[in-house]
């Protein structure tokens, strides 16, 4: 098994952190905006499950990932 620490890896690990902090934002944004239009009782418990959904699919979809590039 080669280093793990290569300029690649770590170019791809920088790009990869961008992008999930970029879409997490833009998650975000969009249940923020979805859910203003919902009565005041039930923003709060939908913007949670909402950015509780949004974190289970990322994670998974990565674990998919992780086992795809295995």
């Amino acid at each position: 098994m080669g280093e793990i620490m290569t300029l690649e890896n770590i170019i791809a690990l920088v790009t990869l952190t961008g992008l999930e902090i970029v879409l997490g934002i833009d998650n975000i944004i969009f249940i923020v905006v979805i859910t203003s239009k919902l009565p005041e009782t039930v923003q709060a418990k939908a913007r949670r499950l909402g950015l509780g959904l949004a974190m289970a699919s990322r994670i998974l979809l990565l674990l998919g990932l992780s086992l795809i590039l295995k």
